[in-house]
């Protein structure tokens, strides 16, 4: 599933060619990509044509464009969705559920496809609610207020949020008994990572994933959020990972950062570190990857 930095990617690529630009009209070719939408096929396309874009915003995994100061266009790539930008008469985009025709702030007239190939992903408008910590969502072309759609309210701030509280979240954190991969997990507590970006960190903390999180010190989990950051910015930097054609930036193109991995993805390698092979065990309906010698539970 693309995690934070596939999605800042794709975030950054879609706000240098939308801010400001106008809804012209919106092909629907496959209804499933709307189900999440309530007023139906419909009401989606007559709210949506016509209205401005007014800034690209992301909170964790989830991005949205407001329309207007009550309703905002949300997105979800969910395991395989990609939103590319194409210029009018660009050669067809397989799996494509959704088109969305736009002139730019400079006139341009391109196309917004979504295209998503095992449909868990999806597209809806939605309400606005006003929050009272701050800005809503991370929009640096663009700010958007304390607004944020309602569907994305109940996730927490994610780590390149310039209003994250490191010492906040580290205190939430310390009160958890669960294993500190499905803490990290947890977007009601911090959002953004996901299974592979929480491997690396793990890896470069010489941490095990089932390590109890109230086990921990204030000062290693704060090291452990600060790892995840690092991570986090260096895999935005290389356009984020791709290990097949499910991610794409915006000019479906792949990211690079998997060349980087320490840990996920590395089953049998030697550990970069300690040269012991890295092992992949199964957890909750997934994997999780690490070094046996460098990451051991500490009693």
């Amino acid at each position: 599933m693309p995690e934070l930095p596939e999605v800042e990617t794709v975030r950054s690529g879609l706000a240098a060619h939308l801010v400001g630009a106008r809804v012209q009209g919106i092909s629907i070719r496959d209804s499933r990509s709307l189900k999440r939408n309530l007023s139906g096929v419909e009401g989606f396309v007559s709210e949506l044509k016509g209205s401005t874009l007014r800034a690209v915003a992301r909170r964790g995994k989830f991005l949205w464009l407001p329309i207007s100061d009550s309703r905002a266009l949300v997105g979800h790539l969910g395991m395989s969705g990609q939103v590319l930008v194409r210029t009018k008469g660009f050669s067809e985009d397989p799996q494509t559920r959704v088109v969305i025709d736009v002139a730019s702030g400079n006139g341009e007239e391109l196309e917004i496809r979504f295209v998503d190939q095992r449909l868990f992903g999806g597209l809806m408008i939605d309400s606005l609610t006003e929050v009272d910590y701050g800005e809503a969502g991370y929009s640096p072309e663009a700010k958007i207020g304390n607004l944020i759609p309602e569907s994305v309210a109940h996730i927490s701030r994610d780590l390149l949020d310039p209003l994250f509280d490191i010492k906040q979240v580290a205190e939430k954190i310390a009160k958890k008994n669960s294993g500190i991969k499905r803490v990290l997990l947890d977007q009601g507590v911090l959002s953004g990572i996901g299974n592979i970006y929480a491997d690396e960190t793990l890896w470069l903390s010489r941490t095990h994933f089932d390590q109890p999180a109230s086990s921990l010190s204030r000062k290693k989990i704060q090291e452990i959020i600060l790892i995840a950051t690092d991570v986090l910015n260096k895999a935005v930097a290389q356009g984020g990972t791709s290990f097949d054609e499910q991610y794409k930036n915006v000019n479906g193109e792949s990211g690079y950062f998997s060349q980087s991995l320490n840990a996920y993805g590395q089953t049998g390698e030697p550990c970069s570190r300690c040269g012991t092979q890295i092992k992949r065990v199964a957890w909750a309906n997934r994997g999780s990857h690490f070094c046996p010698k460098c990451q051991k539970i500490k009693l």
